[in-house]
């Protein structure tokens, strides 16, 4: 009794009711005519779809920053690299590259901007960050519309100008990384080898970061910012290089989400992206002050297993579409359970 006890005061509650929840689902899925295959392989293509954007919480939460709820400034940067990319008429692997590399250049910058203004909100980093997102988006909405693209496959086809709502890249990069030595075993199963590879490179990358000097002096930050500063650790200079870093990372996200989405979402696109991504890292155990590379991998799996199998499943039983109020009410609570337990650390 005691050591189950233990486990799950170690591996939380509400981890082992949603973890139980999809078990379910995966259970139950042949009983009501759901293909156990197709859910599997779109659960792990969602897994690495947006791997890499829930990756990206973790050097701000790492740094005493929080949740990073100004992702979409991230999204804005890895979507100005994939239409830039277009623009230039760039296709196959040089043309994912470019993109990748226009986006985390632009990323770089946005989040050195974004750095410098979260270190004059200390404490109040979530709710500011949560403005910059929403603000960068609405913003960008209007430089989606006056910004000088000029590629017939993008701007509106009336006008001319302005871009359209959704860019298909099915002729430029569309799945390069998805089909990258993939495993397909019967009609159904898929398993996208290259996109996950990726994931995991970045993943390493990140945790091999966090385990050198900046990366320790980073976590040290987040720890105790006083015991860093006395140490002769330049506070404000590591919680910027980590809101640089959650920002690259978030260009590069979802560049990779897009290859295999297969579509450009520009205008409101980057909201549907923050939420499911802090509600992610939450379920797989991170808090506001501290997260680890296995809160990313159980969390994602966890998330997006949950949005792949409820509406297939549930909605056969039920007769009903049920997925969009499960989704909510899984994000937003888990959201509100991380936020009622966020521990106090040193200003």
């Amino acid at each position: 009794m005691d050591k189950i006890k233990r486990f799950v005061a170690d591996f939380g509650l509400p981890r082992i009711i949603i973890a139980l929840f999809l078990l379910s689902l995966f259970i139950l899925a042949p009983v009501v005519g759901v293909s156990l295959s197709s859910s599997l392989s779109n659960t792990i293509a969602r897994f690495g779809m947006n791997g890499i954007m829930v990756l990206a919480m973790v050097p701000m939460i790492q740094a005493g920053c929080g949740l990073n709820f100004g992702l979409p400034l991230g999204v804005i940067a890895g979507l100005l690299g994939a239409t830039i990319s277009i623009e230039l008429g760039l296709v196959g692997a040089a043309g994912f590259g470019a993109a990748i590399g226009i986006a985390l250049a632009f990323g770089a910058v946005f989040g050195y901007a974004y750095g410098k203004l979260l270190n004059r909100v200390k404490g109040d980093e979530m709710m500011i960050a949560t403005y910059v997102g929403f603000s960068s988006i609405t913003l960008m909405s209007i430089g989606w519309i006056v910004l000088p693209y000029k590629s017939p496959t993008m701007v509106r086809g009336f006008a001319g100008e302005g871009l359209r709502t959704t860019i298909s890249v099915g002729s430029f990069w569309d799945k390069i990384l998805s089909n990258f030595l993939a495993v397909r075993i019967g009609e159904e199963f898929v398993f996208p080898t290259g996109m996950i590879l990726v994931f995991l490179a970045t993943a390493a990358l990140v945790w091999f970061f966090l385990h050198l000097r900046t990366g320790t002096a980073m976590t040290a930050v987040g720890s105790n910012p006083i015991y860093a500063r006395a140490s002769g650790i330049d506070v404000n200079r590591m919680r910027t290089t980590s809101v640089v870093i959650s920002t690259m990372l978030g260009a590069l996200g979802i560049i990779v989400y897009q290859q295999s989405f297969g579509f450009i979402q520009l205008y409101e696109g980057p909201f549907s992206m923050t939420f499911p991504a802090v509600a992610a890292i939450l379920i797989g155990g991170a808090s506001v002050n501290k997260a680890t590379m296995a809160n990313v991998f159980v969390g994602t799996f966890l998330f997006q297993g949950i949005l792949t199998m409820t509406p297939s499943v549930i909605n056969s039983v039920i007769k009903a579409d049920m997925s969009e109020v499960i989704r909510v009410v899984i994000s937003n609570g888990m959201i509100l359970y991380a936020l009622t337990r966020k521990t106090k650390v040193a200003k």
